[in-house]
């Protein structure tokens, strides 16, 4: 049973930009070459594609689709509906040719939903079609967001109707597809992303102190925060829940890494910053290419920050985890990672960091060491891997 994972075409496997969906397609691959099982990646064209040792077939899109862009502005949608077009009439072609049946597995609305249009049945038959909804919005409330999924995301809603599977990172979000769409419970299955543990792991102390120069947080203890810069992932709500502890100690400083989706939201951070007088406090990383780059960035830090409103799942909590960092979890969201993770509210926050972070440094090395445990025994992918084979060789049974 063969196996095509498909790029959702928003940047280039391998990513060099922050992009988790992108991350989860490559390492999956990864784990299923390990395990000797075939697959392949079908991606958009990229004339400066990473090196990389992956099976990839590339989907021709203009040269004007192919620049990384974390936009998500007007061209970024009309990019997406180019390459989920020619990606159809390119897997059209695939399952033509195929004689056994094959397992498609999609991570993006657009790319499956025209799938579904273009693609005759009589093809579609041909495949298991599986789908993971990567989409934070249907982990929240129902009636909180039921028009905006009507309205803003009718395409996966029709996609996962008429996937064979559906994978699910969240009980919130199984809840919502089965209550709410009427998907059968059986098709729909739980699987969190993995991290890479050789990847994502504890460096010596002369490269941290390296990294640290480079950046310029010498002799600091740094919170950090990962992931794009907008108002969902709440760098301005860090900075305010931190900035007491901020302004008491002069050893620590916040800083976060990530593209800046919204450049309007990237000032309201430093406004927030100056209004609480802390904007010598807060340092803004810039972007890192995922692997090695970003690991040196989790290994500068004492700990790292989550404060989103929603979220699908969190792959940058489980990266901290594994690098052998503490994740201090500040949401309203049903989030348990297990061990290694602080789960505080807001008004607890500076508490907790205080107490178990930078008070005892006994408990703190002993949250160091679970959380690396914690993400060698629950979330490796290939570990993951494994999971998502057994629903494919299950579902098409």
């Amino acid at each position: 049973m063969k196996i095509y994972e498909i790029g959702t075409g928003y940047t280039p496997i391998p990513a060099q930009v922050a992009a988790a969906t992108e991350s989860v397609v490559e390492e999956l691959t990864k784990s299923y070459i390990e395990m000797e099982q075939l697959v392949e990646i079908i991606d958009v064209s990229a004339p400066k594609r990473a090196k990389h040792n992956l099976p990839i077939t590339e989907v021709k899109v203009p040269s004007f689709f192919t620049k990384d862009d974390v936009n998500l502005g007007f061209v970024h949608k009309i990019k997406r509906v180019v390459y989920s077009v020619a990606l159809s009439f390119k897997l059209k072609k695939l399952l033509k040719s195929e004689d056994e049946k094959v397992v498609v597995h999609f991570h993006n609305q657009y790319n499956l939903f025209f799938f579904l249009k273009i693609v005759p049945k009589r093809f579609r038959a041909k495949a298991l079609i599986a789908y993971t909804n990567h989409n934070g919005m249907w982990s929240k409330n129902w009636n909180d967001v039921k028009d905006v999924l009507h309205k803003r995301y009718f395409q996966e809603i029709y996609a996962m109707k008429n996937a064979d599977l559906v994978f699910v990172l969240n009980d919130e979000t199984r809840k919502n597809v089965v209550e709410q769409l009427g998907i059968e419970e059986k098709c729909v299955i739980k699987i969190s992303n993995g991290v890479n543990t050789d990847v994502y792991c504890s460096v010596s102390q002369i490269d941290t102190e390296e990294t640290k120069k480079r950046y310029g947080v010498n002799g600091k203890r740094v919170i950090l925060q990962v992931g794009s810069v907008y108002e969902n992932k709440g760098q301005a709500r860090a900075v305010e829940i931190l900035s007491p502890i901020l302004k008491k100690r002069d050893d620590v400083i916040y800083a976060y890494v990530g593209g800046i989706v919204s450049q309007e939201y990237f000032e309201s951070v430093c406004t927030t910053a100056e209004k609480l007088g802390v904007s010598d406090k807060v340092l803004y990383l810039g972007t890192a290419v995922p692997g090695t780059e970003m690991n040196k960035l989790y290994n500068i830090a004492d700990i790292t920050f989550f404060a989103s409103e929603y979220e699908g799942f969190p792959l940058v909590c489980i990266e901290s985890l594994s690098a052998g960092v503490p994740v201090v979890i500040c949401s309203n969201l049903d989030i348990n990672l297990g061990s290694g993770c602080l789960i505080t509210s807001k008004e607890k926050t500076v508490n907790s960091i205080e107490e178990k972070v930078f008070s005892c440094s006994d408990e703190y090395q002993k949250l160091c060491l679970s959380a690396r445990k914690n993400a060698e025994d629950n979330y490796s992918w290939q570990k993951i891997a494994q999971k998502y084979l057994t629903a494919f060789i299950e579902g098409e049974n």
